[in-house]
């Protein structure tokens, strides 16, 4: 399609999404009509007609020259990759799940292995146009509604929409090699990941993502990626291996296990196995794995399985037969100061019967930094991921809240995909408080969208 063609067809996309706002009554709740979602938040049920972002789905124009994109906000990162990786580009930060999209990214948080250097999505950013509650698209940028603009990340739609994004590109070459280095204690792992932000190199080479596993306080890795354009084989994470798994190896502290995949692989070698989560199926099984057809072995559609279970309360029902209680389920994201860390992992392994961790280190790139998730400017991060479930506690939310008090007195956050119990109180000292009432009173007068709060903790 030619970028005319391109630019008519979004602009006929944002015409039906007005057309769908307007039509929704003003007492109605607003809500995307989105079939896939990331989120893990329990929702209320809505019967209300959604947005109609059917138009808004496709890459815009990709500009070699300029490193730029504009995206239509709800394209998923697997079709803007699709559409940057030919001309040797690609975001920024692309979160490591095909179906996450970029506006998806924005107004929520993503990471991945470049965020050491390159920062989060929404940093890459250079304009976006927004679906405001008052039913305006404004667009947005450092320059022009900057309030909007600096508050859009982390409001999870609770300012409005994202329909269209401007984000720089970069080059990247066709391969990636790999190193995994094995250690066995969680301080020399953090220290040595500590020295390759501060150098952003490892052994005199460059590195160009940085992230890490934990699987028990005496086995973890750092995981390096250097792009090459030197081809060679390569392995396949997409069929019978699992990535995770192949991380693993004997040996001593800093011992190094070499690997390669190509950069398209690379940038999706979670989502085959949604990280591990795909063993809650059989999916790694190596009798099942055989005949679960390729399509399926990705993590749009674990994410279906997981509302199955969800609408029919399979996995209690199951604990229930074997005498056991109901599963709290624990799956969050959290982002530590990385002098932080070993103190929270440590806590984390003593305390919660779950691993692996991910472990992903970053660093804002803006020193304006972003007041609806405040992390310091030039300071390091490491966001730890942890996805499972572990027996019901005395009250609903125990373990999770325990979490949340732990992240509390190490001075990190954690993001608002999946479920949280702060009170309102804990949530606006650390959401942006007066900030994002001020924004929201100028961009939603009417309160035509949820409040951030509502919609992050009470599941309205």
């Amino acid at each position: 399609m030619s970028v005319s063609a391109a630019l008519s067809a979004h602009a006929q996309g944002v015409e039906r999404l007005l057309a769908s706002y307007r039509a929704i009554p003003a007492n109605a709740p607003v809500r995307l009509a989105k079939p896939t979602s990331n989120l893990f938040r329990a929702r209320a049920k809505s019967t209300a007609p959604g947005l109609d972002i059917s138009g808004l789905t496709n890459v815009i124009s990709v500009d070699q020259a300029a490193r730029t994109a504009d995206v239509a906000g709800m394209c998923t990162y697997e079709d803007l990759v699709d559409a940057t990786l030919p001309y040797g580009l690609s975001p920024l930060v692309v979160p490591q799940l095909k179906t996450i999209t970029l506006g998806g990214a924005v107004t929520g948080l993503g990471i991945e292995s470049a965020s050491f250097r390159n920062g989060l999505p929404h940093e890459s950013v250079i304009e976006m146009d927004i679906l405001t509650g008052s039913g305006e698209v404004i667009t947005a940028s450092r320059d022009q509604h900057p309030d909007l603009f600096r508050s859009f990340p982390n409001s999870y739609g609770t300012l409005g929409y994202s329909v269209r994004l401007k984000i720089e590109l970069e080059p990247v070459k066709p391969f990636v090699a790999l190193k995994h280095l094995r250690f066995h204690s969680l301080a020399d792992l953090l220290a040595a990941m500590d020295r390759i932000i501060e150098t952003g190199g490892y052994d005199g080479t460059r590195v160009d993502y940085l992230d890490g596993v934990v699987f028990s306080a005496d086995e973890s890795y750092l995981c390096l990626g250097v792009q090459t354009p030197t081809a060679g084989a390569v392995s396949d994470y997409t069929g019978q291996g699992i990535y995770y798994r192949s991380i693993q190896h004997a040996g001593e502290n800093g011992a190094v296990k070499d690997d390669r995949l190509t950069i398209h692989d690379y940038l999706w070698r979670w989502d085959t196995d949604w990280f591990w989560c795909s063993r809650a199926f059989g999916a790694q099984n190596p009798k099942i794995r055989r005949w679960w057809p390729r399509r399926y072995r990705r993590s749009s559609f674990y994410w279906k399985l997981i509302g199955y279970d969800q609408r029919f309360n399979i996995a209690d029902r199951i604990e229930a037969r074997h005498g056991r209680p109901p599963l709290e389920r624990i799956v969050q994201d959290v982002e530590v100061p990385i002098e932080r860390c070993v103190e929270f992992l440590d806590w984390f392994l003593t305390n919660i019967p779950i691993e692996p961790l991910w472990l992903c280190p970053l660093r804002l790139r803006d020193p304006a930094g972003w007041p609806l998730y405040p992390l310091r400017a030039g300071h390091s991060y490491v966001n730890i991921g942890f996805w499972s479930s572990v027996p019901m506690g005395p009250t609903p939310g125990h373990t999770n809240r325990l979490i949340e008090e732990q992240i509390g007195k190490l001075d990190g956050h954690k993001s608002l995909y999946s479920d949280a119990f702060y009170s309102r109180e804990e949530f606006d000292n650390l959401y942006g408080g007066e900030t994002y009432k001020t924004v929201k009173k100028t961009y939603d007068p009417d309160s035509r969208l949820l409040d951030l709060y509502a919609k992050a903790v009470q599941r309205q």
